[in-house]
Protein backbone atom coordinates (compact mmCIF):
# COMPACT_ATOMS: atom_id res chain seq x y z
CA UNK A 1 0.00 0.00 0.00
CA UNK A 2 1.37 3.41 -0.94
CA UNK A 3 1.96 5.76 1.96
CA UNK A 4 -0.17 8.46 0.32
CA UNK A 5 -3.16 6.20 -0.27
CA UNK A 6 -6.24 7.71 1.32
CA UNK A 7 -4.66 11.17 1.48
CA UNK A 8 -6.13 14.13 -0.34
CA UNK A 9 -4.62 15.75 -3.44
CA UNK A 10 -3.18 18.66 -1.45
CA UNK A 11 -1.35 16.25 0.83
CA UNK A 12 0.07 14.36 -2.15
CA UNK A 13 1.09 17.62 -3.81
CA UNK A 14 2.85 18.81 -0.65
CA UNK A 15 4.66 15.48 -0.19
CA UNK A 16 5.78 15.56 -3.82
CA UNK A 17 7.05 19.12 -3.41
CA UNK A 18 9.03 18.16 -0.31
CA UNK A 19 10.63 15.21 -2.10
CA UNK A 20 11.60 17.37 -5.09
CA UNK A 21 13.56 19.73 -2.87
CA UNK A 22 15.66 16.94 -1.37
CA UNK A 23 18.97 16.09 -3.03
CA UNK A 24 21.29 13.10 -2.49
CA UNK A 25 23.79 15.44 -0.85
CA UNK A 26 21.30 16.49 1.85
CA UNK A 27 19.83 13.05 2.61
CA UNK A 28 21.39 11.38 5.68
CA UNK A 29 23.25 8.09 5.33
CA UNK A 30 22.04 6.67 8.67
CA UNK A 31 18.78 7.54 10.43
CA UNK A 32 17.88 6.32 13.91
CA UNK A 33 14.20 6.24 14.90
CA UNK A 34 12.76 6.22 18.41
CA UNK A 35 9.09 5.40 17.98
CA UNK A 36 7.17 6.60 21.00
CA UNK A 37 3.53 7.08 21.92
CA UNK A 38 2.14 3.65 21.00
CA UNK A 39 0.51 3.13 24.39
CA UNK A 40 -0.95 6.63 24.42
CA UNK A 41 -2.30 6.08 20.91
CA UNK A 42 -4.04 2.86 21.99
CA UNK A 43 -5.54 4.56 25.05
CA UNK A 44 -6.85 7.52 23.04
CA UNK A 45 -8.29 5.14 20.45
CA UNK A 46 -10.20 3.30 23.18
CA UNK A 47 -8.38 -0.02 23.07
CA UNK A 48 -8.42 -1.96 26.37
CA UNK A 49 -4.70 -2.86 26.20
CA UNK A 50 -1.59 -1.29 24.61
CA UNK A 51 -1.16 -4.22 22.21
CA UNK A 52 -3.02 -2.56 19.32
CA UNK A 53 -0.88 0.53 19.75
CA UNK A 54 2.31 -1.54 19.55
CA UNK A 55 0.94 -3.40 16.52
CA UNK A 56 0.08 -0.11 14.78
CA UNK A 57 3.52 1.23 15.69
CA UNK A 58 5.23 -1.83 14.18
CA UNK A 59 3.24 -1.41 10.96
CA UNK A 60 4.26 2.24 10.87
CA UNK A 61 7.93 1.29 11.27
CA UNK A 62 7.69 -1.03 8.28
CA UNK A 63 6.20 1.85 6.30
CA UNK A 64 8.87 4.22 7.64
CA UNK A 65 11.60 1.89 6.39
CA UNK A 66 10.08 1.96 2.91
CA UNK A 67 10.14 5.77 2.98
CA UNK A 68 13.80 5.65 3.94
CA UNK A 69 14.63 3.13 1.24
CA UNK A 70 12.85 5.18 -1.44
CA UNK A 71 14.84 8.25 -0.41
CA UNK A 72 18.20 6.48 -0.63
CA UNK A 73 18.95 6.30 3.10
CA UNK A 74 21.28 3.36 3.59
CA UNK A 75 21.07 2.50 7.31
CA UNK A 76 18.12 2.77 9.70
CA UNK A 77 18.20 1.89 13.39
CA UNK A 78 14.85 1.25 15.12
CA UNK A 79 14.54 1.33 18.91
CA UNK A 80 11.94 -1.37 19.54
CA UNK A 81 12.57 -2.70 23.06
CA UNK A 82 14.99 -1.39 25.66
CA UNK A 83 16.75 -3.42 28.30
CA UNK A 84 14.77 -1.51 30.91
CA UNK A 85 11.48 -2.46 29.19
CA UNK A 86 12.30 -6.13 29.70
CA UNK A 87 12.50 -5.58 33.44
CA UNK A 88 9.77 -3.00 34.01
CA UNK A 89 6.91 -3.58 31.55
CA UNK A 90 3.75 -5.38 32.62
CA UNK A 91 4.15 -9.09 31.82
CA UNK A 92 1.04 -9.21 29.63
CA UNK A 93 2.05 -6.14 27.64
CA UNK A 94 5.60 -7.45 27.31
CA UNK A 95 4.39 -10.78 25.95
CA UNK A 96 2.33 -8.98 23.30
CA UNK A 97 5.23 -6.69 22.44
CA UNK A 98 7.64 -9.61 22.06
CA UNK A 99 5.25 -11.34 19.67
CA UNK A 100 4.79 -8.16 17.63
CA UNK A 101 8.56 -7.57 17.38
CA UNK A 102 9.10 -11.16 16.27
CA UNK A 103 6.47 -10.75 13.55
CA UNK A 104 8.06 -7.49 12.40
CA UNK A 105 11.55 -9.02 12.23
CA UNK A 106 10.20 -11.92 10.18
CA UNK A 107 8.44 -9.54 7.78
CA UNK A 108 11.47 -7.31 7.33
CA UNK A 109 13.72 -10.27 6.60
CA UNK A 110 11.54 -11.05 3.57
CA UNK A 111 11.85 -7.60 2.01
CA UNK A 112 13.95 -7.98 -1.17
CA UNK A 113 17.52 -6.84 -0.60
CA UNK A 114 17.13 -5.59 2.95
CA UNK A 115 19.63 -6.65 5.60
CA UNK A 116 18.38 -7.09 9.17
CA UNK A 117 20.72 -6.94 12.16
CA UNK A 118 19.87 -7.37 15.82
CA UNK A 119 21.59 -4.97 18.21
CA UNK A 120 21.21 -5.74 21.89
CA UNK A 121 21.82 -8.52 24.38
CA UNK A 122 20.37 -11.65 22.78
CA UNK A 123 21.10 -13.73 25.90
CA UNK A 124 18.64 -11.66 27.93
CA UNK A 125 15.77 -12.04 25.46
CA UNK A 126 13.12 -14.78 25.55
CA UNK A 127 14.62 -17.70 23.55
CA UNK A 128 11.91 -17.65 20.87
CA UNK A 129 12.44 -13.95 20.14
CA UNK A 130 16.23 -14.34 20.13
CA UNK A 131 15.84 -17.20 17.65
CA UNK A 132 13.64 -15.16 15.30
CA UNK A 133 16.08 -12.24 15.36
CA UNK A 134 19.05 -14.54 14.74
CA UNK A 135 17.28 -16.24 11.84
CA UNK A 136 16.35 -12.89 10.28
CA UNK A 137 19.95 -11.74 10.59
CA UNK A 138 21.40 -14.92 9.11
CA UNK A 139 18.85 -14.98 6.26
CA UNK A 140 19.68 -11.44 5.15
CA UNK A 141 23.38 -11.24 6.01
CA UNK A 142 24.58 -10.90 2.41
CA UNK A 143 21.82 -8.59 1.18
CA UNK A 144 23.19 -5.36 -0.33
CA UNK A 145 20.20 -3.08 0.27
CA UNK A 146 18.81 -1.10 3.19
CA UNK A 147 20.56 -2.08 6.44
CA UNK A 148 18.03 -2.26 9.27
CA UNK A 149 19.26 -2.38 12.87
CA UNK A 150 16.62 -3.69 15.27
CA UNK A 151 17.47 -2.52 18.79
CA UNK A 152 15.79 -5.14 20.95
CA UNK A 153 16.79 -5.73 24.57
CA UNK A 154 19.08 -2.78 23.98
CA UNK A 155 20.65 -0.23 26.30
CA UNK A 156 23.31 2.30 25.35
CA UNK A 157 25.12 2.15 28.68
CA UNK A 158 25.05 -1.63 28.57
CA UNK A 159 26.48 -1.59 25.05
CA UNK A 160 29.43 0.52 26.22
CA UNK A 161 29.98 -1.80 29.18
CA UNK A 162 29.92 -4.81 26.84
CA UNK A 163 32.42 -3.09 24.53
CA UNK A 164 34.85 -2.34 27.37
CA UNK A 165 34.53 -5.88 28.70
CA UNK A 166 35.32 -7.22 25.23
CA UNK A 167 38.40 -5.00 24.95
CA UNK A 168 39.66 -6.09 28.39
CA UNK A 169 39.09 -9.77 27.59
CA UNK A 170 40.91 -9.54 24.25
CA UNK A 171 43.79 -7.61 25.82
CA UNK A 172 44.11 -10.16 28.64
CA UNK A 173 44.13 -13.06 26.17
CA UNK A 174 47.05 -11.40 24.37
CA UNK A 175 48.92 -11.26 27.69
CA UNK A 176 48.82 -7.49 28.03
CA UNK A 177 48.84 -5.68 31.36
CA UNK A 178 46.12 -3.36 32.66
CA UNK A 179 48.65 -0.52 32.63
CA UNK A 180 49.27 -1.04 28.92
CA UNK A 181 45.53 -1.11 28.26
CA UNK A 182 44.94 2.08 30.25
CA UNK A 183 47.61 3.87 28.22
CA UNK A 184 46.47 2.60 24.84
CA UNK A 185 42.67 2.74 25.13
CA UNK A 186 41.08 5.04 22.55
CA UNK A 187 37.55 5.98 21.47
CA UNK A 188 38.25 4.18 18.19
CA UNK A 189 38.88 0.94 20.08
CA UNK A 190 35.58 1.20 21.88
CA UNK A 191 33.83 1.89 18.58
CA UNK A 192 35.28 -1.32 17.16
CA UNK A 193 33.58 -3.35 19.91
CA UNK A 194 30.10 -1.82 19.77
CA UNK A 195 27.10 -3.75 18.41
CA UNK A 196 27.19 -1.48 15.35
CA UNK A 197 30.86 -2.02 14.53
CA UNK A 198 31.64 -1.17 10.92
CA UNK A 199 28.66 1.15 10.53
CA UNK A 200 28.67 4.90 10.22
CA UNK A 201 27.16 6.70 13.21
CA UNK A 202 23.61 8.07 12.89
CA UNK A 203 23.44 11.38 11.10
CA UNK A 204 19.90 12.03 12.29
CA UNK A 205 17.91 10.74 15.28
CA UNK A 206 14.11 11.14 15.10
CA UNK A 207 11.72 10.69 18.03
CA UNK A 208 7.93 10.76 17.89
CA UNK A 209 5.23 11.86 20.38
CA UNK A 210 6.93 15.10 21.36
CA UNK A 211 9.29 13.49 23.86
CA UNK A 212 12.76 15.06 23.86
CA UNK A 213 15.11 12.63 25.53
CA UNK A 214 17.54 9.95 24.36
CA UNK A 215 16.34 7.13 26.64
CA UNK A 216 19.64 5.24 26.53
CA UNK A 217 19.57 4.81 22.73
CA UNK A 218 22.86 4.77 20.80
CA UNK A 219 24.56 6.93 23.42
CA UNK A 220 28.06 6.50 22.00
CA UNK A 221 27.07 6.60 18.34
CA UNK A 222 24.89 9.72 18.58
CA UNK A 223 27.60 11.97 20.02
CA UNK A 224 27.47 14.19 16.91
CA UNK A 225 24.01 13.29 15.57
CA UNK A 226 21.35 15.83 14.72
CA UNK A 227 18.01 15.41 16.53
CA UNK A 228 14.47 15.99 15.29
CA UNK A 229 11.36 15.67 17.46
CA UNK A 230 7.92 15.03 15.98
CA UNK A 231 4.71 15.78 17.89
CA UNK A 232 2.75 12.94 16.24
CA UNK A 233 2.31 9.72 18.18
CA UNK A 234 4.22 6.83 16.63
CA UNK A 235 1.35 5.18 14.70
CA UNK A 236 0.19 8.59 13.41
CA UNK A 237 3.52 9.53 11.83
CA UNK A 238 2.96 10.71 8.23
CA UNK A 239 5.34 10.67 5.32
CA UNK A 240 5.29 14.48 5.26
CA UNK A 241 6.47 14.49 8.90
CA UNK A 242 9.39 12.31 7.83
CA UNK A 243 10.14 14.44 4.77
CA UNK A 244 10.13 17.60 6.90
CA UNK A 245 12.66 15.97 9.23
CA UNK A 246 14.92 15.17 6.28
CA UNK A 247 14.48 18.69 4.87
CA UNK A 248 15.34 20.18 8.26
CA UNK A 249 18.42 17.96 8.53
CA UNK A 250 19.59 19.06 5.08
CA UNK A 251 19.36 22.72 6.10
CA UNK A 252 21.56 22.34 9.18
CA UNK A 253 25.29 22.99 9.31
CA UNK A 254 26.72 20.02 11.20
CA UNK A 255 29.44 21.05 13.62
CA UNK A 256 30.63 17.62 14.88
CA UNK A 257 31.31 18.95 18.35
CA UNK A 258 32.80 22.23 17.16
Amino acid sequence: MGSNQGRGPLYRLYASRLRRHLTPETVPHHVAMMIDGNRRWARLAGYPTPAEGHRAGAAKMHEFLRWCDELGIQVVSLYLLSHDNLAKRDSGELADLIEIIAELAEELSKEPGWRVQHVGRAAQLPPDLARVLSTAQDRTRDNPGLHVNLAVGYGGRGEIVDAVRSIITAHHERGGSMEELAESLTPEQIGEHLYTVGQADPDLVIRTSGEQRLSDFLLWQSAHSEFYFVEALGPDLREVDFLRAIRDYGSRHRRFGG
